[in-house]
């Protein structure tokens, strides 16, 4: 975990993919439940606090997160002070998503090989993690000698979702998802297996 400092209020968290499997983070628990990651955005602006001298008591804080495409996971942290006098002890926490056009309901995955991508389908397997209903279509392609995972409409509500999407960045990366890349890999990439492309590697090779 890394922490910049942009200017006087604005400092720069990073954190790499080996973070974010430590903590449990994965980036679209995180758009999908803002408010269960809290805890865990105090605790970095305490240590913001203790490393850099960046003191957030009494302002008000606005969270940008933003996740690039070689899987790094980066908060930019803007404090400013409230309208009024009178400020609350607590920290006033104000989340603005940054997403590059993802929609919460669509993701992507790279995985740099095909056995990548079936070590991560039988990790969820043994680890009895349940992929039915995750989303409507799990689709995968393979373009210029990778293979993407496609989500398209993921059920938030799914009771795993958290748990799928922070282990699928110990086999593979997220991509920042676009319709423009999205229609790339189905007119250009292809297509290996469709509708749902890791039940399907359970069905076969589990």
């Amino acid at each position: 975990m890394r922490f910049e400092k942009l200017n006087e209020n604005k400092i720069r968290i990073t954190l790499t993919n080996q973070d974010l499997i430590k903590k449990n983070i994965d980036f679209h628990s995180f758009m999908a439940n803002p408010i269960e990651s809290q805890d865990l955005f105090f605790d970095m602006l305490d240590t913001a606090e203790k490393e850099i001298g960046f003191i957030t008591r009494n302002y008000q804080i606005r969270i940008e997160a933003l996740q690039v495409s070689n899987g790094d996971f980066i908060l930019i942290i803007t404090r400013s002070l409230p309208e009024t006098k009178k400020c609350s002890e607590k920290k006033k926490l104000h989340i603005k998503r940054k997403n590059n056009n993802l929609k919460n309901t669509d993701a992507l995955y790279c995985f740099s090989s095909f056995d990548d991508f079936c070590e991560f389908s039988l990790f969820l397997n043994n680890n009895h993690i349940k992929i039915s209903n995750i989303a409507k279509n799990i689709s995968l392609y393979e373009y210029n000698s990778k293979f993407y995972l496609s989500f398209s409409n993921i059920n938030l509500a799914s009771p795993d979702l958290k748990k799928i999407f922070s282990s699928i960045t110990e086999f593979g990366s997220y991509i920042s998802y676009s319709d423009l890349l999205n229609r790339k890999l189905v007119e250009n990439g292809t297509l290996i297996m469709k509708n749902n492309a890791i039940i399907t590697v359970i069905k076969h090779f589990a």
